[in-house]
């Protein structure tokens, strides 16, 4: 698929940029109408975007408090590792360092929000036309692209009218396609693809928290495409979407126990019982899930958590996976963070599976351009079914490939 390029490339463009965010990254936003056109290193295209889809990573390290310190937990350097965010958590103790890794799903308070240089873009998820391909890269100019941008998982550049993308990050739409859904895979989908597809076989019993949201909507999805049976939780609300997209079993947090309805599973009649095979979390609140998930796991199953919030709850939990011991009270189960690692033979895998119909992109809202605080604010009500969508260009090339 290809797309007109600008010929010739025009000096400026229009950009969201922030430099503070009290208050709220949504309220800080403004739109710069003469920013600079990026400048791509070797190994990424200049890309123009056609839109954007939002992720909760777009704001929160952006808007964590600078002062999350205790006594207990000094939070130190943060190192880039794959192109992943890793950011390491120094516990000190008998006056030794011991370093112990695996915030990978939540971005260092305080040190995230300065290693943003500002002005900063947020946005991550794009889809695009290549406008100046990396060098020995397949890709040309006008090929239509989707993937992540930009050079930091902090503030990727997506809501402005040019990005970059590095030669892993990006890859070609498939034919048949549409440039709107392939928008929304992004972080979601790589994030929904690494916690799942390398850890399961057909048949295998996979439990998803959080199975209406950006990433689970496409967790729920990959599961069933390897043939799995997935179980998974949502609202009420929500119910009936989850099993479209493909859920065995949903278990409405509104009405019942989600941790209550995993054991009575595990622990029923001999016939009836079973044990999950997999397991991953994108929520992130229920600590107890993360205590207790060897009660509903195979011995060697993973307990993957991906949601998580940048507090001080969230670190005590995390301090307790890491360090505690299990014989006073840590988990018992094989608990794992993840980061994506972008690799674009997974971004294309997912688009071959949209393109055969077995994966379909879920969109709560599409925002215009003009509109990017807006749908910011909306992302941070945490009740969107699928992904939120900014149109950058999505109206003009769609009125240009008529």
């Amino acid at each position: 698929m290809t797309a007109v390029v600008p010929s010739p490339l025009p000096s400026t463009m229009r950009a969201w940029q922030y430099s503070r965010t009290a208050g709220g990254l949504e309220k800080n936003l403004s739109l710069n109408t003469s920013a600079a056109l990026p400048t791509p290193k070797p190994d990424q295209h200049l890309v123009q975007v056609i839109a954007a889809a939002l992720n909760p990573v777009d704001y929160k390290p952006a808007e964590i408090d600078t002062s999350f310190q205790t006594p207990f937990v000094r939070l130190s350097t943060v190192d880039y590792e794959a192109g992943c965010l890793v950011t390491f958590c120094t516990h000190w103790c008998s006056g030794k360092k011991e370093k112990y890794a695996d915030f990978k799903n939540s971005p260092v308070p305080g040190i995230a929000r300065f290693a943003i240089a500002k002005p900063a873009t947020p946005g991550l998820d794009f889809v695009g036309t290549i406008v100046r391909p990396a060098p020995n890269s397949p890709l040309k100019a006008g090929q239509l692209v989707f993937g992540v941008c930009g050079t930091t998982p902090l503030a990727g550049g997506a809501l402005r009218e040019f990005s970059v993308a590095g030669t892993a990050s990006a890859v070609a739409i498939p034919e048949g396609v549409a440039p709107i859904d392939a928008a929304t895979v992004g972080v979601a989908g790589l994030t929904a693809y690494q916690s799942i597809v390398p850890h399961v076989k057909s048949g295998d019993r996979v439990f998803i928290n959080g199975g209406s949201g950006g990433t689970g909507v496409f967790g729920i999805q990959f599961a069933k495409a390897l043939g799995c049976h997935v179980t998974t939780t949502c609202s009420t609300g929500n119910v009936e979407l989850c099993k479209t997209l493909g859920a065995d079993q949903v278990v409405d947090y509104k009405k019942e126990s989600v941790l209550e309805a995993l054991l009575l599973k595990a622990q029923g009649e001999e016939d009836r019982r079973w044990l999950f095979d997999h397991a991953v979390d994108n929520v992130g609140s229920d600590g107890e899930l993360q205590l207790r998930c060897h009660e509903f796991l195979r011995p060697a199953a993973l307990f993957v958590v991906v949601g998580g919030e940048p507090t001080l709850k969230y670190a005590a939990q995390t301090l307790k996976r890491v360090v505690w011991p299990r014989f006073l009270g840590g988990v018992k189960g094989n608990v794992v963070g993840i980061w994506p690692e972008q690799k674009a033979e997974d971004f294309r895998r997912i688009g071959q599976w949209m393109q055969e119909g077995k994966v379909k992109a879920v969109v709560d809202t599409r925002f215009p351009f003009e509109h990017a605080p807006q749908a910011i604010a909306k992302l941070k009500l945490g009740r969107a079914r699928g992904k939120i969508v900014v149109d950058v260009a999505l109206e003009t090339y769609s009125k240009a490939s008529a």
